[in-house]
């Protein structure tokens, strides 16, 4: 399904007990990475204190607090955290495999950067933030959520939502007076009434959604890997509206930041057109046509067309 995506090997990594010492592609940048992450200061699933972030990390049956910064020869640093017992081997090979998932370091952009570079819109943009990667969401309930609860309305009260959620929810470890969270495990939304979510300003249209994708989740009617088995981005996207609450710009945006298809398109999404009017001094957004023809060239990187461009604005 993906475009150039390779799996992580294991000389890619290397572990040296309390801290793991990645090596990610050439074309990888972590300072745009981390700009890209610094984007919102209410932003509650990780922590960003100068060239570190600090994120809890779901391993197998338990959690783990990494610190994750970059060396000098652009090698990622994970080193563990906390007070809870030392994570084991296989703990801290998930952590790896979960952060080399997060940046999406699997998938190798040269022939993304063959395209853009020959492309007017896309051109001066992927030299701007040339490295970065699309930063994803693994945990595809996470994903889903953050989709929902993102629909029409503006990104600064969509992070006001989740983080209302997650710190109702949720569960933390607190380390040096900071408290890191988890997202709210499937079976807990599950279990909630609408009655419950509505006093956190969500919509009784929302918390049904969210609700309703919990128990899916839960009953083991949708997993990740269950649409990864589909293979075709379009026969996930067409599994996935099916489900109440999500259409099409929902199930891009999970293609995108979960499932990492590169040749999803939310083409519908606001911030898409409000990026391309900017960049090319247009009076008016762009129509769908004009989307379309605009976007043909991309091919199968429509995604990271998508990113690059959502990043001019946020």
């Amino acid at each position: 399904m993906n475009a150039d995506h390779i799996q992580l090997p294991g000389e890619h990594w290397t572990d040296h007990e309390d801290h793991i010492l990645m090596t990610p592609p050439s074309v990888f940048s972590f300072e745009h990475n981390l700009g890209y992450l610094k984007r919102s200061s209410n932003e509650c699933m990780f922590h960003v204190d100068g060239n570190a972030i600090y994120k809890l990390i779901p391993v197998e049956n338990n959690q783990v607090l990494a610190q994750i910064t970059s060396t000098e020869d652009n090698t990622l640093k994970i080193r563990f955290l906390g007070e809870a017992d030392f994570p084991s081997p296989s703990e801290r090979a998930a952590a790896a495999s979960y952060v080399w998932e997060w940046f999406d370091l699997s998938t190798q952009l040269e022939s993304f950067y063959q395209i853009a570079k020959q492309d007017a819109l896309l051109s001066t943009v992927v030299e701007q933030f040339h490295g970065l990667r699309i930063l994803g969401i693994p945990d595809l309930f996470e994903a889903l959520c953050w989709g929902i609860l993102g629909q029409q309305i503006n990104l600064a009260f969509a992070y006001t939502l989740k983080r209302r959620v997650v710190e109702a929810f949720g569960q933390s470890v607190t380390w040096n007076g900071q408290a890191f969270w988890l997202f709210p495990t499937p079976e807990t939304m599950a279990a909630l009434s609408v009655a419950d979510l509505t006093p956190l300003q969500l919509t009784g249209k929302k918390a049904e959604y969210l609700i309703g994708v919990a128990k899916l989740i839960a009953e083991g009617q949708l997993s990740k890997e269950m649409l990864l088995q589909l293979q075709d981005p379009k026969a996930i996207e067409k599994r996935l509206v099916q489900i109440r609450g999500i259409g099409p710009w929902t199930a891009n945006y999970v293609l995108m930041r979960c499932l990492k298809a590169p040749s999803a398109f939310p083409i519908e999404d606001v911030g898409l057109h409000n990026a391309i009017k900017q960049l090319l001094d247009m009076q008016a957004k762009p129509s769908l046509e004009e989307l379309k023809q605009l976007s043909a060239p991309w091919g199968d990187w429509k995604a990271y067309a998508t990113f690059y461009l959502w990043r001019t604005i946020y």
